[in-house]
């Protein structure tokens, strides 16, 4: 039976593990938690091929204890318990050295029945749970099971992790060692690999197979498009593409192409797509693409979620058509976005300056004879509901962090918040 590259070159070890340094790297969080062989329950969240599934087995074989697997999405909740139960028979051998592990797969797709049919197991020690998930938790993970797991995010891999994989596929597999090996470019394959190490390695698959056994097998950039073109589904083996169609939808409503953008939502819609991952996307979508150019898109977004968790499919369907092409035709703007990762790289920067004296609350004596909102300013007490004051740290000033798009609603915010704080230049006009 063949096996497929990816599963072939599995790490067996951290020592072999690439990428996730910030997790696995010396002196790391989860290095650390398997050499003193003691392992919480966590939730690994990041993109597909990026070696969720792989840590998850390391863990287990380098500290010795069984190991359980179960997909959210063929499992329920009796398949569940059963494991649950054979789990429970396991910490209770003599012969157990440490906690069985869980691990599940897609943990984003259980139901809430099936995640609180974890909760006890959990809770009591009797399962170290690893969940993995390409979906932000916070949404698909209820919150009794998320205080009781830490969630440690995944990075896509990095160029030079890409490089570091293909260089040891080529020189340690028996496919490549057998027969002359020429890399001449790489741009095209880590350009369609876009951070996955199973496509990287699903690409050099589909490529071997069309070599001739007395060929030498070469790879450049050439050679990676024309083969992809020629069968652009066949290194998609778990269902990554449809990563590759949700980017595509995203650009076209941020594009403003309402067709492309109903294309690439009935071929999310064809494909099984879970109807409550698009609408989330079209949530984001409205905050970080169109913005304060038209905030109504944001209520649009949000209700188009809600109705179409009250009327089902398939007529949420054209719940999702209308906002789809509401936001793609909705003038653009990303200001809020970009406003708060500079305020993030600020407060990167700054660190955790104290709160001025006379922004601070005063709810008791002490703090009010401690100088607690001594000098704070209330507007409504002023023309126009507005006074200036200092706001900010006196450490940092008044940076900008808001530049507004150029778009009318936004120029009218601007306009106002301008007067606001320079009344001075209308007095010279």
């Amino acid at each position: 039976m063949y096996e497929p590259l990816a599963e072939r070159m599995r790490p067996k070890s951290l020592d072999d593990y690439i990428g996730q340094k910030h997790l696995v790297g010396d002196g790391a969080i989860i290095r650390r938690m398997i050499e003193v062989g003691n392992i919480s329950s966590f939730i690994l969240w990041g993109p597909p091929g990026v070696g969720k599934t792989t840590l998850a087995k390391i863990i287990a074989e380098q500290i010795k204890v069984p190991f359980y697997t179960l997909s959210a999405v063929t499992s329920g909740v009796k398949e569940v318990r059963e494991v649950l139960d054979r789990c429970k028979a396991d910490a209770r051998s003599v012969f157990a050295k440490g906690r069985p592990i869980l691990f599940i797969d897609e943990i984003h797709r259980f139901n809430k029945s099936q995640q609180d049919s974890l909760l006890g197991a959990v809770e009591t020690g009797t399962v170290t749970l690893i969940g993995a998930t390409t979906e932000n938790p916070s949404f698909e993970v209820i919150r009794p099971l998320l205080s009781r797991t830490q969630v440690y995010v995944l990075k896509s891999l990095e160029d030079e992790d890409l490089l570091e994989l293909l260089n040891r596929a080529v020189s340690t597999d028996d496919m490549f060692k057998s027969r002359e090996v020429k890399i001449e470019s790489t741009d095209a394959l880590l350009r369609y690999s876009g951070g996955d190490a199973r496509k990287l390695l699903n690409i050099l698959d589909l490529i071997m197979q069309s070599v001739k056994g007395t060929e030498p097998f070469i790879i450049n950039d050439e050679i990676v498009t024309s083969r992809l073109q020629e069968n652009p589904a066949a290194f998609d083996k778990n269902g990554e593409l449809h990563y590759d169609i949700i980017s595509a939808f995203i650009k076209s409503v941020r594009g403003s192409d309402p067709d492309a953008a109903i294309y690439w939502l009935a071929r999310l819609i064809a494909g099984g797509e879970d109807p409550k991952f698009i609408a989330r996307r079209l949530v984001i979508l409205a905050g970080e693409d169109i913005g304060l150019a038209n905030p109504n898109a944001l209520l649009l977004a949000n209700s188009t979620f809600d109705a179409l968790t009250k009327i089902g499919w398939p007529e949420g369907r054209i719940i999702l058509s209308e906002c789809t092409i509401y936001l793609a035709t909705s003038p653009k703007s990303n200001s809020a976005y970009l406003a708060i990762n500079s305020a993030l790289q600020l407060v990167e920067k700054t660190g955790n300056i104290p709160v001025p004296l006379h922004l601070r609350n005063a709810p008791t004596k002490l703090m009010s004879n401690l100088g607690y909102g001594d000098g704070y300013k209330y507007a409504h007490d002023y023309p126009g509901n507005f006074v200036i004051q200092q706001f900010m740290p006196q450490e940092i000033g008044h940076p900008t962090l808001w530049n507004p798009g150029k778009n009318p609603t936004e120029a009218k915010l601007y306009e106002r918040h301008y007067r606001n704080w320079h009344p001075d230049d209308e007095n010279k006009e």
